[in-house]
């Protein structure tokens, strides 16, 4: 992702509505969601490096939002916002 898309509100809007829909869409595989949750969910429960800062997690959190965005985009194009 680009600097300026990066820091982009209109563009997180984007990703965590996309990211919503992807996953509470029926059409979307189990294994793909579970791609997407366990990792983040994983990341929030376990200790890690700043305990009690929940800053990192949030970072971690919106980076796999977007990946799981783009890919789920790729994979699942008639599920795309607008269509």
């Amino acid at each position: 992702m680009k600097l300026k898309k990066l820091l982009s509100l209109k563009q997180w809007s984007t990703i965590f509505s996309s990211s919503w829909r992807y996953v509470i869409s029926p059409k979307v595989a189990i294994g793909d969601k579970l791609l997407f949750t366990i990792p983040v969910l994983l990341y929030w429960v376990l200790p890690d490096f700043m305990p009690f800062l929940p800053i990192d997690d949030i970072g971690v959190t919106m980076l796999l939002m977007g990946w799981f965005v783009s890919r789920m985009g790729r994979k699942y194009p008639a599920l795309q916002a607008g269509k």
